[in-house]
C-alpha cells in the first residue's frame, strides 16, 4: 500500500516564511542564513498545526481564533528577528 503525505505540512511555515521575506527590507544587514534563522526561531515558538490545504484551516477558524494566530506571529516575529541579530552582534569576526 502507497501512502501519500506530501500535502502535510505545518499551518504556520507559509505564514512566517512569508513574513520574513516580508520584513527582510526593514533588516537589509541580514544574510540569507540569518532570516532562515529568524523563520526557524520563529516557528519553533509557533505550536505545530499540521494541514493537508491551509484553505481547510481558515474555514474552521473562528474571527478569535485568526486575530489570535496574527498576534502570536507579530510576537514571535519580533522576538525571532531581535534573537537572531542579537547573535550576530555577538559572533567573533
Amino acid at each position: 500500500m502507497n501512502f501519500n503525505f506530501e500535502q502535510v505540512h505545518n499551518y504556520y511555515e507559509r505564514l512566517v516564511f512569508e513574513e520574513v521575506v516580508r520584513r527582510a527590507q526593514a533588516h537589509p544587514t541580514f544574510t540569507n542564513d540569518m532570516l532562515a534563522d529568524v523563520a526557524c526561531v520563529a516557528l519553533n515558538r509557533l505550536p505545530a498545526r499540521y494541514v493537508r490545504h491551509d484553505v481547510d484551516m481558515m474555514f474552521y477558524l473562528t474571527e478569535q481564533e485568526r486575530h489570535a494566530i496574527e498576534l502570536s506571529l507579530e510576537e514571535v516575529l519580533q522576538f525571532a528577528f531581535g534573537f537572531v541579530q542579537e547573535r550576530a552582534a555577538k559572533a567573533p569576526r
